[in-house]
């Protein structure tokens, strides 16, 4: 069974995509936490970071945060990329992913 972040890859479920490249989506987040909260999914399914042996893959991240920080205005004023991994380490759906907020201060209390 494929996880909820593999079918939007693939476009099984439909999502506000920003940008795509080969090998990752970025798309809106359904429940966002800033103005601006948009997601980052390899097409690859790796279910944690720490999963994730690909170093192409991890440098693409932040080539694509940047690309699309650019594209939707966040580079102007400051973003923030982050990467939950595991349970203690919030995440909640287990596909690496990656989130970019940006479009108000930002608390600089991480937990």
């Amino acid at each position: 069974m494929e996880c909820v972040f593999c079918k939007i890859a693939k476009k099984e479920i439909p999502s506000k995509v920003v940008l795509e490249t080969e090998r990752i989506v970025v798309i809106e987040d359904i429940s966002p936490q800033s103005p601006t909260h948009l997601l980052l999914i390899p097409r690859d399914h790796y279910p944690t970071l720490l999963e994730c042996d690909d170093r192409e893959l991890l440098a693409d991240f932040f080539t694509v945060a940047m690309e699309v920080a650019r594209k939707v205005n966040a580079d102007e004023r400051g973003f923030r990329l982050v990467v939950n991994t595991d349970e203690e380490g919030g995440q909640t759906v287990f596909h690496l992913h990656m989130h970019l907020m940006a479009g108000r201060p930002l608390s600089g209390r991480m937990g």
